[in-house]
């Protein structure tokens, strides 16, 4: 799964690396503990009404997944099997043409039990990660609100060393087809499932894991401000990768 992460870019570097138009989400500030429910950055593509002209643009979304057609859920939906994603009622409509990319420097996994769980950071070999996700709009009173999940797999390589689920991570030569607005048939959606589950095998292989501060823990008592919290413990200062 990925129920914690960490995005220490500025709006201007998450347009340049994902060559978007721009974005209305400039109250975006790095954060080093990002939990499900906050507002993220999310990189998608849409179609102009009146021209069909795409631009990919940055956005503001809830890191909680909440289509129109769902009642408020007492747990927050934040991932999303990839097993699942293009078959199930509640991610099938989306997958097939609201997809979404959520970038992101790593993510956190714990291990151990209950009350003296060791916490570990997990990154690729670029400053950023671009996770798989999938994107909802609902109205609000009179406001449109976006939200999102992040698209999770069987974990590979360095993931594998502490939880049994991992993000789906993207490289670049593939964002454009997967961000296309165009709507995927019930064929199609099969065909992009596998191309996913082929394409995050080149990303899960430079994955790469350290243990951090157990501070991050309580994502309540943190400031998420703080770079600290994805340093490595001293003991752990060189990766283990697989």
């Amino acid at each position: 799964m990925c129920g914690r992460f960490a995005n220490d870019a500025k709006v201007d570097e998450l347009i340049q690396e994902f060559v978007a138009a721009g974005g209305d989400y400039r109250d975006w500030r790095p954060q080093y503990s990002i939990a499900p429910t906050e507002v993220i950055p999310i990189v998608r593509e849409r179609a102009d009404r009146d021209t069909g002209e795409i631009t990919r643009r940055l956005d503001a979304a809830a890191w909680n997944f909440h289509p129109p057609f769902l009642k408020d859920a007492k747990r927050p939906q934040f991932n999303t099997r990839i097993e699942t994603v293009a078959t199930n009622g509640l991610w099938k409509g989306a997958f097939a043409s609201s997809r979404c990319l959520v970038p992101m420097r790593g993510y956190y996994e714990w291990t151990g039990e209950p009350g003296k769980k060791r916490a570990w950071f997990l990154h690729g070999d670029q400053p950023l990660l671009a996770a798989a996700g999938i994107y909802t709009v609902r109205k609000v009173d009179d406001e449109w609100h976006v939200s999102t999940s992040i698209i999770t797999r069987e974990a590979k390589d360095a993931s594998g060393e502490v939880h049994d689920r991992m993000p789906v991570f993207l490289e670049a030569d593939f964002w454009g087809e997967y961000l296309d607005p165009a709507k995927l048939d019930e064929g199609g959606k099969a065909r992009m499932v596998d191309q996913l589950a082929a394409e995050s095998d080149k990303v899960a292989s430079t994955i790469s894991v350290y243990e951090v501060d157990r501070r991050v823990n309580n994502s309540r008592a943190v400031d998420p401000a703080d770079p600290t919290l994805i340093d490595p413990l001293p003991e752990s200062a060189t990766d283990s990768q697989g």
